[in-house]
């Protein structure tokens, strides 16, 4: 039986990474995933104060204070990965 991370290493394209998503999580895990990625996003940015996240995305600061936390603290780096790769940087 395969996990989840070689499930999603088989999706072949946007459409089918959305349906998998929409089989897998409710829609309220759905938005969460989605505002935690825009935070992350922003965050990245470093451009806006996390009063100004919260207020454009009507996003808690107890969230945007998690998400910085995994950006910057965590060891993980999941988010930091993504965010160079999307912003081509090495």
């Amino acid at each position: 039986m395969k996990n989840l991370n070689e499930a999603l290493l088989l999706l072949k394209n946007n459409k089918e990474v959305s349906e998998f998503l929409n089989d897998l999580c409710t829609p309220a895990e759905l938005k969460a995933m989605n505002e935690r990625w825009a935070v992350a996003q922003l965050l990245y940015k470093d451009e806006m104060s996390y009063r100004e996240i919260a207020s454009k995305l009507n996003a808690s600061t107890t969230t945007i204070t998690r998400v910085a936390r995994f950006l910057t603290n965590e060891p993980y780096k999941g988010y930091q990965k993504i965010l160079k790769r999307i912003n081509n940087e090495k």
